[in-house]
Order: C-alpha cells, then sequence, then structure tokens
C-alpha cells in the first residue's frame, strides 16, 4: 500500500493549494471592488437588473389601484361639517390632577 500514501499526500497538497487559491481569488475581488469604487463606480461584480418600461408602467397602475382601493374605504363626508367637540374637564378633575403632579415632584424631590 505505498502508492496510497503517496496518493492521500498528493490530494492533501492539492487542497491546500486550492485553498490559498480561493483566498487569492478573495483578495483579488476585493481590491476589484474597492478599486472599481475609486473610479466612481459601484463596484457590483455582477450587471444590475433593469425594468422595462411596459413593467414599469404595470406595477404603477397596480400601486395606484391599491391607493384608490384604500382611499374608497376611507371616505370622509364633509357635507355635515360636524366638527367633533372639544372634551372640557371640570375644574375639580384640573384640581386632582394638579395635586398628584405636585404630590409626584415633592416625592421625587425628596428622594433625590
Amino acid at each position: 500500500m505505498p502508492n496510497l500514501k503517496g496518493l492521500v499526500s498528493v490530494v492533501s497538497q492539492l487542497r491546500e493549494q486550492r485553498a490559498k487559491l480561493l483566498d487569492d481569488l478573495k483578495h483579488v475581488d476585493t481590491a476589484i471592488s474597492v478599486l472599481g469604487r475609486l473610479n466612481g463606480g459601484t463596484g457590483h461584480l455582477a450587471p444590475r437588473r433593469t425594468m422595462s418600461d411596459a413593467g414599469r408602467r404595470r406595477i404603477a397602475a397596480a400601486q395606484r389601484a391599491r391607493w384608490a382601493k384604500v382611499k374608497a374605504k376611507n371616505v370622509v363626508s364633509i357635507t355635515n361639517n360636524s366638527k367633533p367637540a372639544k372634551r372640557t374637564m371640570s375644574a375639580s378633575a384640573r384640581r386632582r390632577i394638579a395635586a398628584a403632579q405636585r404630590a409626584r415632584w415633592a416625592k421625587a424631590k425628596r428622594a433625590a
């Protein structure tokens, strides 16, 4: 079995070389992307996908239809001109709230 021993060492050397080459390729890709960005480019390795004008029009029409559907559900009548009445608080309720707030501040000052 001396032949297998030599084969195993060859395979392990090839794997090491492969790992080194992959590492070198990563460094080269990084350098290319950095240099591409320096030149005012985006640094993308693959070209970006583009959309046809017809596709854009279809998407825009679908979005307009969705917005029309949403707006149709939220119809607000302006003929009644009925503003919601302002809620007023009684004087006694205001005094209770003020007293509670003064008590909170006094407690905070005592704790500090």
